[in-house]
């Protein structure tokens, strides 16, 4: 795999992750039970984006002493719009997140864990689906012809089913998950498993779990090709992605109390995968520059908030439904 970070960026990213979860998991573990306040959530929102910008100015200067400057700008730059891109769409990821805890009913204080066992797995997973897809790529180049047309189909899809209820009525992993696990009618604490009538079965939340799973798999297969449209330099898109993710949780507390305000924000995300899916079709043919596709970004974001701003949402003809079981 072909990287321009040095040996010791490398170790010195792994061990800012580690050291972010463990400050995560302190931080959780001495709250406890405890509802996350819009204010709470905005703070750790700027702690984990200022932490992201501060990774990006070190990468800029690793880059700048063995490249120089031109090369360094450009590297932080594809960075910036891969984690930007990455940001945007867990926007779409949070959404659902929410549906499930609307669904299941999880009271605030449980999701907070819910969410770090999520996290937790998204690093792993997007680890091992970045590295072997940038083994791919070098490989196999039409890989990302594939990838960009699988991203224009999906923006196409999300566009039209922008808008409508969500539900998890018909969904099969969820089906499957009560088929093959006994699961207790009411939540035990922040227990995943509980003991009734001296058998040990799952709680809702442990369905939750594996729920926040199954969607981060899903979302995980749209939103890596996309940063792959940015850069196919392993480290950018590893580090962007993963700097990502570990603000998820406070990002989520802050979407949460702003869902209904960006109604339409789904449409514009639509847009953007279509966007990224075309610049990726069209890459042996004229490469966007990094510039241009960080202002489309920023322009698409920036138009469908302040018009979910500005006009009113559709009323949902039916609203989630509240299930413990």
């Amino acid at each position: 795999m072909d990287t321009i970070a040095p040996a010791w960026l490398w170790a010195f990213f792994i061990g800012t992750v580690v050291v972010a979860l463990f400050v995560d998991f302190v931080v959780l573990r001495k709250q406890g039970a405890h509802v996350v306040t819009v204010k709470e959530a905005i703070n750790w929102s700027l702690v984990w984006v200022a932490a992201s910008f501060a990774f990006n100015g070190l990468f800029w200067w690793a880059v700048q002493i063995d490249h120089g400057t031109a090369v360094a700008n450009t590297k932080a730059l594809e960075f910036l719009t891969g984690y930007l891109i990455e940001k945007s769409l867990a926007v779409d990821n949070i959404f659902v997140f929410l549906m499930i805890f609307t669904y299941f009913a999880v009271p605030p204080a449980f999701q907070k864990r819910v969410l770090m066992i999520g996290i937790i797995g998204a690093i792993v997973l997007r680890t091992v689906m970045i590295l072997v897809g940038s083994m791919l790529i070098a490989q196999f180049h039409w890989l990302l012809y594939v990838f960009g047309a699988f991203l224009l189909i999906t923006g196409i899809k999300m566009w039209w089913a922008a808008g409508q209820e969500p539900s998890l009525d018909d969904n099969p992993a969820l089906k499957l998950l009560k088929r093959v696990i006994p699961v207790s009618p009411s939540f035990d604490g922040e227990k995943l498993f509980t003991v009734q009538n001296g058998k040990r079965i799952a709680t809702p939340l442990l369905l939750v779990v594996a729920l926040v799973g199954v969607i981060d798999v899903i979302f995980a297969v749209d939103s890596i090709p996309a940063i792959f449209a940015i850069t196919t330099d392993p480290f950018i898109v590893l580090t962007s992605n993963i700097f990502a993710i570990l603000g998820l949780r406070a990002m989520y507390f802050l979407l949460q109390a702003m869902a209904s305000k960006f109604h339409l924000l789904s449409y514009g995300l639509a847009v953007i995968l279509a966007f990224i899916g075309t610049k990726m079709l069209l890459i042996d043919l004229y490469k966007i520059p990094v510039m241009a596709s960080l202002g489309v970004v920023i322009g698409i974001l920036a138009l469908t908030m302040w018009l979910s701003v500005r006009t009113a949402p559709k009323l949902p003809q039916n609203a989630p439904q509240r299930q413990q079981g």
